[in-house]
């Protein structure tokens, strides 16, 4: 059993805390895994809540999450299910969405399906094997059933109850060439669908693709952080809601990476990297073109702390110019913390 427990804050402007709890043996009888976690986040201006320039905004988050293995088609699959409810809520706090006046609540009811495969030989430095998924993420489709007129609606009346389907795939697999180097060959697809043409696609629940991955505005929207060595963060995103770039509906990601261990100690692992990449986001399948991707290449090292877990720091060179970005691409030093970067 795991029981976690976040505090942050600097003051006034922000407060934020969470807690989880893991029951890894549900039933007692096999390895079926079930969380529950809560998380609330308050951001302000600093003064008073009775002060009419006071300005607000909260995110609060409650999930229940279930996974088990199972042992068809063989004993390499899992099953992943998890319901989530978010809450943002807002007061006089109009620059944080693309949309609305800064007031209002939105909601977000979601149920989240995953089903993958993993056959990796090390969960650090794997040398041969495959680990795959597809997930999907679905709300129930509101306006489809409620008889209203999106067409004439604000902003805060469309989202106050965030609507969409979401499909998510990644793959990685890895070979042994000779020795102990190794090839590492991973795909990245995310899509992000509406049910209803009037409302379109939400301005909620983005691709965002650029850097490291480890931006931290990730929970304001919902969005995704999806790295891309060699470009500054969040800079591959397309201009479409009201000329504002919101983030994609749509992303692809190829990696290629060649790896040559330094030291396979158990408690301090490490490895060097080579790689080329490359990726792109899009607003609607009309636009999609896989081959048309934002490309660098670079080099990077790994290292293992069990206090820690795996650090990383790349350098990557991005060759494509991002357009109104001038500065977005080129040589590009990287810091990762576990995945974000992958």
């Amino acid at each position: 059993q795991k029981l976690s427990l976040r505090f942050q804050t600097y003051g006034a402007g922000y407060t934020s805390y969470s807690a989880s709890f893991t029951e890894p043996w549900l039933g007692g009888k096999k390895p079926n895994a079930f969380t529950v976690s809560y998380y609330h986040s308050k951001y302000t201006n600093g003064l008073k809540s009775s002060d009419s320039l006071y300005a607000s905004f909260i995110i609060d988050g409650l999930g229940f999450s279930l996974g088990r293995r199972l042992e068809w088609p063989d004993d390499y699959f899992q099953i992943y299910h998890s319901v989530n409810l978010q809450r943002y809520k807002l007061r006089n706090y109009p620059n944080i969405f693309t949309f609305g006046t800064g007031n209002g609540e939105y909601n977000n009811f979601s149920y989240t399906v995953s089903f993958g495969r993993s056959s990796d030989d090390s969960p650090i430095f794997p040398r041969r094997g495959s680990t795959v998924n597809l997930s999907l993420e679905l709300t129930p489709p509101y306006s489809l059933f409620n008889n209203k007129d999106y067409s004439t609606m604000s902003a805060e009346e469309k989202y106050k109850w965030i609507e969409y389907h979401k499909w998510k795939f990644y793959g990685n697999w890895y070979s042994q060439l000779v020795g102990n180097l190794v090839l590492a060959t991973k795909y990245r697809f995310g899509f992000l669908g509406y049910y209803n043409k009037e409302i379109g696609v939400t301005p909620f629940e983005r691709f965002y693709v650029g850097g490291d991955g480890l931006s931290g505005y990730g929970s304001l929207d919902g969005r995704e952080i999806i790295a891309l060595r060699g470009y500054s963060n969040e800079s591959i995103t397309p201009e479409y809601f009201e000329n504002n770039g919101i983030g994609g509906t749509i992303y692809s990601r190829y990696i290629f990476e060649l790896r040559f261990p330094l030291s396979l100690n158990p408690n301090s692992t490490i490895y060097a990297l080579a790689f080329m990449e490359g990726g792109n986001t899009w607003n609607k399948f009309t636009s999609f073109n896989p081959f048309k991707v934002y490309r660098s290449a670079g080099l990077g090292l790994r290292i293992f702390l069990p206090m820690f877990g795996v650090l990383g720091l790349d350098y990557g060179y991005g060759f494509d110019e991002v357009p109104g970005i001038p500065s977005a691409n080129g040589g590009q030093f990287h810091f990762s913390i576990n995945q974000s970067i992958d």
